[in-house]
């Protein structure tokens, strides 16, 4: 039984190891196994050569590949559907992004007001969360601003007739954000942030509300799985609640 039970909780991981190249799956892959209980039989495949063989030999285009009990299972995603991970696969949509940037901008926001207020929830908190939340947005539309734009004009009202206004989107959001936590320009950050703002909760309501659409949102970038909704037009409300603020207190 023992020796059952050993055999069982040996795996066989085939992966590349080469002197310019080790596969990152890999070593994901045999982390995942060790973590799992798995004694790990470690297969390197050291060359191209070696590697295309064995992909021929088990007819598979990738590697890494593992074998549990003479069975192959197969690539690290494979292997986290195994071990019960990634369940939510049924539904792309997912808020982990805008909550990984709302999580980071509170976090900046409450120690920067304790390093220059020694208080943690002070008004210049409340500014600097909602102009840090926009600048990591705005960064995140910049990696790849011909893929966002491209998803932006699927639901904005303006960039859909003026498609100049979705390539621009990020370095507005961008700017104003950098401005706003200054508190510099108010001349410049003001107006394009109640502009943009006022569009894109217009825009969000239109799509989701009227129109009962189900599309994602660009307020994460052009690859990013967050439905458009409650969420976007939320960001949106913010800029223009933001904007309305500075207007009303230009000194704090």
């Amino acid at each position: 039984m023992e020796a059952m039970a050993e055999m069982k909780k040996t795996a066989r991981l085939y992966r590349m190891v080469m002197d310019q190249h080790v596969c990152p799956y890999g070593i994901k892959s045999k982390w995942l196994l060790e973590r799992e209980g798995y004694k790990v039989e470690d297969h390197h495949l050291t060359t191209r050569q070696q590697t295309d063989a064995f992909k021929a030999e088990h007819d598979v285009k990738t590697t890494p590949q593992t074998f549990i009990g003479g069975k192959m299972l197969g690539g690290y995603t494979d292997l986290r559907k195994h071990f019960g991970y990634d369940k939510e696969v049924e539904s792309d949509k997912s808020y982990t992004p805008v909550i990984a940037v709302f999580a980071v901008a509170v976090a900046l926001a409450v120690s920067l007001s304790l390093f220059v207020y020694e208080a943690p929830l002070t008004v210049r908190a409340g500014e600097w969360f909602v102009a840090f939340s926009m600048a990591m947005l705005a960064m995140l539309k910049l990696q790849d601003v011909e893929q966002f734009s491209t998803m932006f004009v699927g639901y904005d009202l303006l960039g859909r007739r003026f498609v100049p206004y979705a390539y621009a989107y990020p370095f507005l959001e961008a700017t104003a954000a950098v401005l706003m936590a200054g508190r510099n320009l108010p001349w410049l950050s003001i107006p394009i942030a109640l502009f943009i703002g006022t569009v894109g909760a217009a825009s969000v309501f239109y799509a989701v509300y009227i129109q009962k659409r189900s599309i994602k949102c660009a307020c994460v970038g052009g690859s990013g799985n967050v439905p458009l909704g409650f969420v976007s037009l939320s960001e949106n409300l913010a800029m223009i609640g933001m904007g309305l603020w500075m207007l009303a207190r230009p000194m704090v």
